[in-house]
Formats: structure tokens, C-alpha cells, sequence
């Protein structure tokens, strides 16, 4: 930003909804912080399906710019912001990703898709030397989304760790999270490219659902078990019923597919067979340091699509038809 210069580029949503159309403009103001908080000079940022949920209002904005994982720079520092929360209500003192007064970026306060944002300096995590800021878009999301997701399961090494859509964004994180906590991952997706991709990732076995007996492959490779926990990454109804199909009794499930669906689950199952259910939301700070430092060491690493500003809408029409590999990361202008 140059000295006079007081207006950015961005992506303003018009009439957030399901007509909703996203304009690049460049007559957004720069915002202006305040004395508690920085300007963030944005790199770039990941696109999530979760930003076409709120473009399209099944999980309304307030404001008009969406996304939510932009890496930037303060003060010669990388830092990303995910969520700030008020650390002060009865729910911060259990969660604080669960926290009722928090604020998101892209739903209500100011998203990612622009140059500049302003945050209080407590909510940004600092980004490691060595991870360029491609690589680390992805994890402020499905990164730390999965990997809080795996760590509620609380399996053991050695424990049987199903992952339906272990090919897509944050499937394939998964998959090399899952692998370096010592799990064994039984990889469902479809197609001769995610199974190469899973495989060289750390799966055990990757089951084609379109080809493979899953249910009859899962009990074989569990000793008629099933799975001791499962992560549902598919926002629909089949996923999630496949999911708790190849639980063993006492298995645990964990939600994080976006389905609007009620859960194929009765309680009569829940209580005859010990089937624990949770739904997971992003993680913790903690959680997001040590996802970090697994990243620095290289034990995972996002597989990303890197695209210009001027395609984001052209990005979120192939999120929307599924038609990105791994994830989806665009470059804001310089």
C-alpha cells in the first residue's frame, strides 16, 4: 500500500443468498484498525466449500466479502486469522471454537477475498519460517479442521480410522495426519487417481465405493469388528450413514461434513451398540500449533491449486460442482 492510497481490491457479494453473484471491485476502502488491532496485508487465501455456504446463505453472512484462510503479512510477520472469540462466556471457559459471541471472518465481520483486513493481534497465529503461504492457506481450515477431528476419536496407534472422501481437501490432510498419529486409515473415495494419491499418503487400504465391497472389506481387514472411530467429510446423508455402518460397537463417530439432513442414527443404536457421536468445528490455538510444527517437520503437506484473483468466481463454480483436487488457494494482488 502506498501513502495516499485508500481504496483495495476485493470480492464483494451481492445480495448474499441463493441468487447471490460475487463482483471483483477495486473501490473497497481500506479499512482502518483500531488502537487494539493491526492491518494485515493480505497474500492470499484458501476458498472452502463453507465460503459457498455462506455466499449462498446456508450459513448467512452479515457483510458482503467472504473467506475465511487469508494469510498476510504485519510488521514483516506472516500470521493467519481464523475466528476470534470473547474468552469471556461460560463457553470459552469449556471451548472457545464454540464460543456464541465470536466472530468469523466472511460470515460476520469482513472475509479474506480483499487485500487488506484488520484483526486484534490475539486471534492470528504466526506462521513458521519454511511453510510458504500456498501451503499454509489450507491448513487454517480443513488442516485444522480435520486434525481436531482425528484427535477427538482419541484412538490409539494401531486403531482403525475409516475416512470416507479420503481423496478430497481435507480427506487427503487427513490421511497424512491420521498416518504420522500411527493409525491405521481405511481410504473410501473413488477413482485411480485419489487411490494412488491416499496410498502415497499413509492409507492402509483405500476401497473404491463405486467398485469395492466397502462394508464386506472393513470387517474383513478388522477382524469382523469394524472401525474404531470414523470422520464423515461428505455433507450428505449416504456419507454419513456408510460412516456408522463400519463402526464396531463402541466406535466413535465424528461429524464434520456440512449435511442439513438429520443423522441416520437412532439412540436406540447408540445405546445397544456404545456408539459415541460428536460433531467438530476448526480447533484450538494449541491444536493449531502443533498442526503447524507437524507441517515445518514435514509430516503433512496440502496439495493445492493455485489460482489469480480474477478466477475466485470461476474457483467456487468448481467447488461448488467438485471439481478441485485437493484445495483450492488464490493469490491476492500485490
Amino acid at each position: 500500500m502506498t501513502a495516499g492510497t485508500k481504496h483495495q481490491i476485493g470480492a464483494w457479494v451481492e445480495i448474499p443468498g441463493p441468487d447471490a453473484r460475487v463482483v471483483i471491485r477495486d473501490d473497497l476502502p481500506i479499512p482502518s484498525p483500531s488502537a487494539e488491532e493491526v492491518l494485515i496485508k493480505l497474500d492470499c487465501t484458501g476458498v472452502c466449500h463453507s465460503d459457498l455456504y455462506s455466499i449462498t446463505g446456508k450459513t448467512p453472512m452479515q457483510l458482503n466479502i467472504a473467506g475465511h484462510e487469508g494469510i498476510g503479512h504485519i510488521m514483516n510477520g506472516k500470521s493467519q486469522w481464523l475466528y476470534e472469540y470473547c474468552n469471556d462466556c461460560e463457553i470459552c471457559s469449556k471451548d472457545v471454537t464454540y464460543c456464541p459471541n465470536q466472530k468469523n471472518p466472511g460470515r460476520n465481520v469482513s472475509g479474506t477475498f480483499q487485500q487488506y483486513i484488520c484483526s486484534k493481534v490475539k486471534p492470528l497465529t504466526f506462521i513458521p519460517d519454511g511453510i510458504s503461504s500456498e501451503l499454509a492457506a489450507p491448513l487454517l481450515c480443513a488442516g485444522i479442521t480435520i486434525y481436531s477431528a482425528i484427535l477427538k476419536l482419541r484412538l490409539k496407534p494401531g486403531e482403525w480410522l475409516l475416512l470416507p472422501g479420503a481423496g478430497g481437501g481435507l480427506g487427503h490432510l487427513g490421511v497424512q495426519i491420521a498416518h504420522a498419529l500411527g493409525f491405521k486409515v481405511i481410504a473410501v473415495d473413488t477413482g485411480e487417481s485419489k487411490r494412488k494419491l491416499c496410498l502415497e499418503l499413509g492409507a492402509t487400504r483405500f476401497l473404491d465405493f463405486k467398485v469395492d465391497n466397502v462394508a464386506k472389506t472393513v470387517k474383513e481387514l478388522t477382524n469382523g469388528y469394524g472401525v474404531h472411530g470414523a470422520i464423515c467429510l461428505a455433507g450428505n446423508k449416504a456419507g454419513y450413514a456408510q460412516a456408522i455402518a463400519q463402526l464396531r460397537n463402541t466406535g466413535v463417530l465424528v461429524c464434520v461434513g456440512l449435511a442439513m439432513e438429520e443423522l441416520p442414527i437412532s439412540p436406540f443404536m447408540m445405546i445397544v451398540r456404545g456408539i459415541s457421536v460428536f460433531g467438530s468445528s476448526v480447533g484450538t490455538e494449541q491444536e493449531m500449533k502443533d498442526l503447524l510444527e507437524m507441517a515445518s517437520e514435514g509430516k503433512i503437506k496440502a496439495i493445492v491449486d493455485v489460482f489469480d484473483f480474477q478466477e475466485l468466481d470461476e474457483v467456487l463454480e468448481k467447488l461448488r460442482i467438485n471439481g478441485i483436487s485437493g484445495r483450492a488457494v488464490v493469490k491476492l494482488p500485490i
